[in-house]
């Protein structure tokens, strides 16, 4: 599902089939993470989505963002700027600024609703 979630509308976020990949090398700290989202709504606003991670770890550079975590257990550390690291399970909400560099580390499959600009 990609395009405009209709006012009005609900989706599962639980249940989207999330299609994964590997995680460019480049990025890959730890393990053989796999990744992937999917688009639930796209504006001028920005983009409504589900994101999910495999076990493993990664680093990446953030994009403006805010989240829910609805599954999984997982670590995102801070590099820049150097902030402390948060714990990611169930009902962490958090929000990103862009530029951010961080290391997700996934101990249980993490899958998230975000919101990102």
């Amino acid at each position: 599902m990609s395009g405009r979630l209709p006012a009005g509308a609900a989706t599962d976020a639980a249940a989207v089939e999330v299609p994964l990949g590997p995680v460019p090398a480049e990025q890959v700290v730890a393990g053989a993470p796999r990744a992937g989202f999917v688009a639930l709504d796209t504006s001028d606003a920005g983009e409504l989505g589900v994101w999910e991670m495999t076990p493993g770890a990664m680093s990446d550079v953030e994009a403006d963002e805010l989240f829910v975590v609805l599954s999984g257990d997982a670590t995102v550390a801070f590099s820049d700027p150097a902030l402390p690291a948060i714990e990611l399970r169930p009902g962490a909400v958090v929000r990103l600024q862009a530029g951010m560099r961080t290391m997700w580390t996934v101990r249980e499959t993490l899958r998230k609703v975000y919101v990102a600009s």
